[in-house]
Formats: structure tokens, sequence, C-alpha cells
């Protein structure tokens, strides 16, 4: 799934304008903004976008353990391919 600080109407308006429908969830980590982004130490409180987290993947295995975790530049677009390796490792 993915998590975003955006609201759920943000998110629909997205994917309908931009990227297409996405074959996963994504929740909105709205209300209490950023509730979720904070407990993973992403939340940006300083430049250039106080308020945004960072963008991030992280792969969770069924016992909740954070078997990976990256943080990529906000200009990045995060390795696929790496990312669907640390979960097929994560299984």
């Amino acid at each position: 799934m993915g998590i975003s600080a955006d609201s759920i109407t943000s998110h629909i308006a997205w994917q309908k304008k931009e990227i297409g429908i996405l074959s996963f969830p994504i929740c909105a980590d709205f209300y209490p903004h950023g509730a979720v982004t904070q407990q993973f130490g992403i939340l940006r409180d300083g430049p250039p976008v106080p308020g945004i987290p960072e963008r991030a993947a992280f792969v969770v295995d069924k016992a909740g353990l954070v078997r990976f975790a990256k943080v990529y530049p906000l200009d990045q677009v995060p390795d696929v391919d790496e990312i669907l390796r640390a979960v097929a490792e994560a299984q």
C-alpha cells in the first residue's frame, strides 16, 4: 500500500489526471496530519517544504518488522525493482 500526507480527494484526482488508477491502495495520512509519517520519522519540519513527508519506501513483513527502508530525494522516483526485491525477500 502507499501512504501519503495528501487527502483521499487529492489521491483520486492525481490518479485520474496524471498517473492512472493504481492496483494497490493509497492511504491518506491526512488527519491528524502526518501521524504515520511522523512515526516513521520522515515528516519534514523544515525546508524545502515543511509539513510534507520525505519520499521513502518501507517494506514491512507480516510480523510487523521493517525489512527495508530507504529515503529518496524528493525529485527522484524510487527504484521499483529494488523495492520488489525487498518485498520478495521479506516473504
